[in-house]
């Protein structure tokens, strides 16, 4: 876990629906925080502080919210993005307790030694983060896998090597790969194949974004609404 905690001063906010469009013009960006089953809070703060803090939080390290003259221990649970503009939209805040277990998206990186890679093999990484279950003070910032074992084409690494700290539970499937070795001309011809029907398929998925993006633009997160903690996907 972070030693240097994340301090975020936030306002409560009124303004809902559409008309948070004009706060996002303004260089705001929208959030609710969802505490135990109490009444959700709409807040906002600042674009570029809060982007700066998911960037550099995730969903795994703990933030300091101050709003008025409440203080609130949360993870980031979720965060949406414009599917056009690829900018942060809105974040939905989960109070946590120093006592309570929480789940939680932690990054997941191969140790630098590879030995596959020396031998000119390639290796794609097919998983980037892993849900865990601890307390908010053993959440760690990182799991790094120990990639000695990649070798030859065909060798992979999972879930299951995956060496937790002390009071953390990964609950993600334990068979799921993270990395596995490959041999170039293979991943090529497999790349190209796939490219190929790609690109035969572009045309009607940008319609069908566009389709949607003009449905949905300038409404709110159904979060925003809800006024019970929401179900978190991994969760």
């Amino acid at each position: 876990m972070a030693d240097e905690d994340i301090n975020l001063t936030l306002e409560k906010r009124t303004i809902t629906g559409k008309a948070v469009k004009q706060l996002r013009r303004d260089g705001f960006l929208p959030a609710v925080i969802h505490d135990h089953g109490k009444p959700s809070i709409n807040v906002s703060g600042g674009y570029l502080q809060l982007h700066r803090a998911y960037l550099q939080a995730g969903k795994h390290q703990l933030l300091q919210l101050k709003v008025g003259d409440q203080s609130y221990t949360v993870l980031i649970k979720t965060a949406e993005f414009d599917p056009r503009k690829h900018r942060l939209n809105h974040i939905v805040f989960g109070a946590v307790k120093s006592d309570e277990k929480v789940t939680a998206e932690i990054p997941v990186r191969l140790s630098d030694d590879i030995p596959a890679e020396k031998t000119s093999l390639v290796v794609i990484n097919q998983l980037d983060n892993v849900t865990v279950e601890a307390l908010p003070k053993d959440l760690p910032d990182e799991l790094v896998i120990d990639a000695s074992g990649l070798i030859e084409i065909g060798d992979k690494v999972s879930v299951s090597d995956i060496v937790p700290p002390p009071g953390v539970t990964i609950m993600t499937d334990p068979t799921h790969a993270i990395a596995t070795v490959y041999e170039p001309s293979a991943l090529a011809a497999a790349n190209e194949s796939a490219g190929g029907a790609a690109e035969a398929e572009t045309p009607a998925e940008e319609a069908e974004t566009a389709e949607e993006t003009t449905e949905t633009e300038g409404t709110e997160p159904a979060a925003e609404g809800d006024q019970s903690a929401p179900a978190d996907k991994k969760s």
